[in-house]
Order: C-alpha cells, then structure tokens, then sequence
C-alpha cells in the first residue's frame, strides 16, 4: 500500500524545496496550487458553478480571470467558502486519482498550503509541517513575490497558526536557513 505524506506550512516556509527535494530522491509530489489552478480552467463542473457565482466573465478568451475571482474571493470569509466548496473537492478526486496512477510507488506526497484548513489532512497517512521563523518567511515571500511587508504579513494572518498547524503534524522539517534540510528529508522518509 502507498504511504500518503502531506507537506503543509506557511508561506515562505520552504514547501517546495522540500517537495523539490522529495521529488529528487524518487518521491512523485502533487502540487495542489499547481493543480487546482488546472482544475479551476479545465474542469467541466468547476467551471460551470464559478460562472453561475460570478457570471461568464470569470473566464476570458477560456482563461481565468484572476482578479474578479480574486476580488470577490477575499472581499467575504463566505466567499472563499464557497469558492473553496466549488474547487477543492474536485482537487480531492484528482488527488486520488493521481495516487492511484501512482500506486507502484511506496511514498507519494501532496504539497498544500491549506492541507489540513482544505480538509486534505484526511487524504494523507502523515502531516509534515515545514517550519520556518516568521521573519524569515516574510522575507522569502516578500523576494519571491515581490510583494510588500505589509501584504505578506496580512496573507500570514489569513493563514492558520503556524502553532495550530505543529500540533497537528506527524513530523516537523525546520528550514530556517540553518538547519540542512537532506538530513531531515532523509529521517523522515527512514520513518516509514
């Protein structure tokens, strides 16, 4: 049977370079950002409950159009309930599917920012938390997306608590930009 592993943290915590490294060490990594955004454009059943919220406008020359999604997605807490119950189940069935396209590996992962707010955590066998300094992923963000200060640290206050998220992990990687991250990845595949 395929252990699940889920790889959550906050923002600019380092979630991607530890799927980086799990996909370089053999381990296949779903990326949920990467498929829900696919889903969203190519989905039959996402498309049509986004444009009986929204109107067609929500998609242009068969594009999303990210700024109306956007602005109504964070003008209301209701909003992004109901966008995340148009997405994230599809997500979910994709996910599966994915596993089971992937069942001859004895590890797979899934990388979410929301894994256990979305519901995944009950996807996965195990929850590894990336840790990280929030200084230190406010200035990764802040680089990465050339944001602001100011607009990263308000999408971290949107987020869960990085204590609630501990809690609730099987496994802490802390990438602080001093603790190497190899030995850490290798411990926890050695776990299983």
């Amino acid at each position: 049977m395929t252990i699940k592993i889920g790889i959550t943290g906050g923002i600019g915590s380092g979630k991607s370079v530890v799927s980086r490294l799990l996909e370089i060490m053999g381990i296949p990594v779903y990326i949920s950002d990467v498929e829900s955004k696919r889903l969203t454009i190519s989905n039959p059943r996402i498309r049509r409950e986004l444009i009986a919220l929204l109107g067609e406008e929500v998609y242009k020359d068969n594009e999303l159009n990210k700024p109306l999604l956007a602005s109504y997605l964070f003008s209301d807490p209701a909003h992004t309930q109901q966008i995340n119950h148009i997405i994230h189940p599809e997500v979910r069935k994709d996910f599966q599917e994915w596993v089971n396209r992937h069942k001859h590996h004895k590890i797979v992962a899934m990388e979410s920012a929301i894994l256990i707010e979305a519901g995944f955590a009950n996807e996965v066998d195990k929850i590894v938390m990336i840790y990280a300094p929030l200084e230190i992923r406010i200035k990764r963000a802040v680089k990465r997306d050339s944001s602001t200060y100011e607009e990263i640290a308000k999408r971290i206050r949107n987020q869960m608590d990085d204590e609630e998220k501990r809690k609730q992990a099987d496994f802490l990687i802390c990438n602080d930009g001093s603790t190497p991250l190899i030995p850490q990845v290798k411990e926890l595949l050695n776990s299983f």
